[in-house]
């Protein structure tokens, strides 16, 4: 396995060289069960900086968010499903557009992806301390560099050349997985807290 030096070396490699990095994540022969204990201790790591930062930084932002924010279980649990819905996917919808990647390369990009976006995570709440405002441009690069991320890891997974097609798939992939959440739902009698449709 990579030291830390290694891998933060290629976290910052992955904005500029993601394909080449991508080929690296995939290089690693791991068990599949090892893959998933990678993913899930990504997940714990992203949960402990997440609740650090309420704690000590966050308190009010926390508040008007309510108790799910201030559940560690309850955001370990949804951002696990999130990433393993993730996993699938980005490997079968990738597959039934033509490409080849394998399932278990897909479970190590998603980690990767996660990794880079929990080390953006990590200087973020440390500018919350000294520039907050800076904290914010930083959240929004996040939200640009998950897009960037996913699209040439996906594509070099799959082996697509156009870029372009590749993120408007997982575009329309996306929205497509929020509206069959959505109706799933609904169709459950679930409402979203705080929503209301009552006149």
């Amino acid at each position: 396995m990579p030291d830390v030096k290694t891998l933060l070396g290629n976290v910052w490699s992955s904005i500029a060289k993601p394909r080449d990095v991508a080929r690296w994540v995939m290089s690693y022969d791991l068990p599949v069960r090892l893959r998933w204990e990678v993913l899930l201790l990504v997940v714990v790591l992203s949960v402990i900086a997440a609740h650090v930062s309420i704690a000590y930084i966050a308190r009010a932002d926390a508040f008007v968010m309510g108790e799910l924010v201030l559940n560690p279980w309850t955001t370990g649990v949804l951002q696990l499903t999130v990433l393993v819905t993730a996993v699938f996917a980005v490997h079968l919808i990738g597959r039934a557009m033509g490409g080849q990647g394998a399932l278990a390369d897909a479970i190590l990009l998603i980690a990767w992806l996660q990794f880079c976006l929990l080390c953006l995570q990590v200087v973020q709440t440390l500018f919350l301390i000294v520039m907050p405002p800076i904290a914010g441009l930083i959240g929004i690069a996040g939200f640009v560099l998950f897009f960037w991320l996913l699209s040439n890891f996906v594509a070099e997974l799959h082996g697509f050349r156009s870029l372009g097609l590749v993120f408007a798939m997982i575009i329309v992939s996306l929205l497509s997985i929020i509206f069959a959440l959505s109706l799933i739902l609904t169709l459950l009698g679930v409402a979203v807290p705080g929503a209301s449709f009552d006149v």
